[in-house]
C-alpha cells in the first residue's frame, strides 16, 4: 500500500525544512509552512536562486507558533518572540503584493550578517487570503504555489539512473523540499497522475505540476551553487507539454486533518499525465 514515509515543512521560505512524525494538515498546507519569508529592504522576498545560504539556516517554531529560533553555522541562534499583531507592510512575492509582519530588528540583524545582504523577517497576517492557481484552487502562507508538494521514492530512484548513466551521482530528497515523500508506487511520476487524494484525515486536490528552478541544483547541507545537476538531466525527459522542467506534483488542501508518517495514501481519482519525453 502507497504510504507516507517522510513529513516536512519548512517555517522560513527557502530555509532548512523541519521534519516531523506527524502534523496538522491546515488550509495552507502542513501547519506553520511558509509562514515566514526573509525579505529585502524593500519588500522583495529572498530565495535560494540568489540567496543559497538560506538553505543552511535552520529554524525551529514551537508548536504554538509563538517562539522562532534560527540557527545557522557560524552564527550561532537568534530567539524571536514572534509577533502576529504589529504593523503590516508590503512585500513582494514573485511580483504579486502581500502584506508581512515584520519580526524586528534583532532578527533583522541576523539575517543580514547570515546572508551578506540587508534582510528583514515578516510573518505572514492573520488576514492573509491568498488564492491559488491550478486546477484545483487553494490557499498557502508563502509557498511559491500551491501548498502541498508530493514527491514519491520511485520518482527519485528513476532519476538516479537517468543520472548514473550520465555518470553524475545520485542526489538526496532534500533538493526538492517536498512536503509528503510516498513510498509504494511502484511507476515513477504517478503523483503526475493522481487528482484526489486521502493522507491520514485530509484530503488533497491537484493543482499543477512542480516546474523546478536553479534552487534543485543548490546544496542543501553547505548552501552553496552545485549544478548543473539535476536540471540538465531532468531536462532530457521531464518536460511539461506546456513547457518547463517539472519534478513532482503541486496540490490543494480540499479537507483539513492530522497527517502522520506511516498514513496510507489513497487514490480517489486518476488523471493523465501533463508531460512528454523531451526529445
Amino acid at each position: 500500500m502507497p504510504h507516507v514515509v517522510e513529513l516536512t515543512y519548512y517555517p522560513v521560505k527557502g530555509c532548512a525544512g523541519t521534519s516531523v512524525s506527524e502534523a496538522p494538515m491546515t488550509p495552507a498546507g502542513l501547519s506553520h509552512d511558509r509562514s515566514f519569508m526573509v525579505v529585502g529592504d524593500a519588500g522583495v522576498q529572498r530565495t535560494q536562486r540568489r540567496h543559497p545560504r538560506l538553505a543552511v539556516i535552520r529554524p525551529d517554531l514551537s508548536a504554538d507558533g509563538g517562539c522562532l529560533t534560527l540557527h545557522a553555522p557560524g552564527h550561532g541562534a537568534v530567539d524571536i518572540r514572534v509577533d502576529r499583531e504589529g504593523p503590516r507592510r508590503p512585500v513582494d512575492l514573485f511580483g504579486t503584493a502581500y502584506q508581512g509582519i515584520d519580526q524586528g530588528g534583532t532578527a533583522a540583524g541576523w539575517l543580514s550578517d547570515v546572508l551578506g545582504a540587508p534582510s528583514r523577517l515578516v510573518r505572514v497576517p492573520p488576514e492573509h487570503e491568498r488564492v491559488t492557481d491550478g486546477r484545483t484552487p487553494g490557499t498557502s502562507g508563502y509557498a511559491d504555489s500551491s501548498a502541498v508538494l508530493v514527491l514519491s521514492r520511485s520518482t527519485l530512484d528513476l532519476l538516479h539512473r537517468e543520472l548514473a548513466e550520465r555518470g553524475a551521482p545520485p542526489l538526496p530528497m532534500n533538493r526538492f523540499r517536498p512536503n509528503i515523500v510516498v513510498d509504494g508506487w511502484d511507476e515513477p511520476h504517478t503523483e503526475d497522475r493522481t487528482r484526489r487524494l486521502t493522507v491520514g484525515g485530509a484530503e488533497l486536490g491537484y493543482a499543477k505540476l512542480a516546474v523546478r528552478c536553479a534552487v534543485t541544483m543548490v546544496d542543501q547541507e553547505s548552501g552553496t551553487g552545485a549544478g548543473p545537476e539535476p536540471l540538465r538531466t531532468l531536462a532530457g525527459y521531464r518536460r511539461a507539454a506546456g513547457g518547463g522542467v517539472v519534478f513532482g506534483a503541486k496540490f490543494a488542501v480540499l479537507r483539513t486533518g492530522k497527517v502522520s508518517v506511516g498514513d496510507d495514501v489513497l487514490v480517489g481519482r486518476w488523471g493523465d499525465s501533463e508531460v512528454r519525453r523531451a526529445g
